[in-house]
């Protein structure tokens, strides 16, 4: 059995993990800029341009391809994986996010008196927008590219 700190000489994962916290740390500055305030929950939260997901995955799959071959069987299964969460952050959490957003109004709008109905408020922000996902694509890949010399 291999030592667990044999994770810590993966440059490949933690260049990955790197673009993913510099993309929630980005969050963070964009949210500032936006709104004039400091929101740590953004950090830990989903959603938010760029998109962390996209950065971990492409960062993950750009690394794979450096090192062992853009050929090789290792990218295709990365770069598949990477294509898979892309598009469930930018499609199918983007969607959840927009009948979260139609049933919150709903339930205001049907249930503004006082009723012993479930107030609490579904998550609205899960997805991405296409944009946020490419910002996020790019930015992994970047982050590999100016990593390769670690690898």
């Amino acid at each position: 059995m291999h030592n667990i700190s044999d994770i810590l000489d993966n440059h490949i994962l933690l260049i990955a993990v790197f673009a993913c916290i510099l993309a929630q740390v980005l969050k963070l500055l964009f949210e500032f800029a936006r709104h004039g305030k400091v929101n740590f929950r953004t950090l830990v939260e989903t959603g938010g341009m760029p998109s962390a997901h996209s950065a971990l995955v492409t960062s993950l799959a750009v690394g794979v391809g450096q090192t062992a071959g853009w050929s090789s069987g290792e990218f295709a299964i990365a770069f598949i994986f990477a294509i898979i969460v892309m598009y469930d952050a930018a499609g199918v959490r983007q969607a959840a996010g927009k009948q979260a957003r139609i049933l919150n109004q709903i339930v205001d709008e049907l249930f503004s008196k006082e009723t012993e109905f479930n107030d609490e408020r579904l998550k609205e922000l899960l997805g991405h927008t296409p944009v946020q996902v490419i910002a996020g694509s790019i930015l992994g890949a970047v982050v590999s590219w100016l990593a390769a010399p670690a690898y």
